[in-house]
């Protein structure tokens, strides 16, 4: 769904067993700069739950209408980061976390 300024994605990922307090400090410490390019980029208002039974993450962000989906996957600090955090995610070939979008079926403002 979408306002006038913003659409929200979510999609969830999925933890290894054992590395939920890893994960967690490895965002409590995320890059500055990949923090800024994150927000260049068009991504706002940024959340990442932890279902700690089944370890699945789900993950909502806002994006500007004009953010690019195929910049950020291609950026060196973004394959940087997916190869720091590929050793706690299950991960594609190319160490980018798995992800399934999800679509929504509900929001209330």
């Amino acid at each position: 769904m979408e306002n006038n300024n913003t659409i929200r994605n979510a999609f969830t990922m999925k933890l290894k067993p054992g590395f939920e307090t890893e994960y967690k400090i490895r965002h409590d410490q995320i890059w500055a700069e990949l923090q800024t390019l994150l927000s260049e980029s068009g991504i706002q208002d940024y959340s990442i739950f932890l279902d700690e039974a089944t370890l699945t993450l789900f993950a909502i962000q806002k994006v500007s209408k004009d953010f690019d989906p195929d910049l950020l996957p291609n950026h060196p600090i973004v394959k940087k980061w997916w190869s720091y955090m590929a050793d706690i995610m299950e991960t594609n070939p190319d160490n980018s976390p798995v992800t399934i979008p999800l679509k929504e079926v509900f929001h209330l403002d």
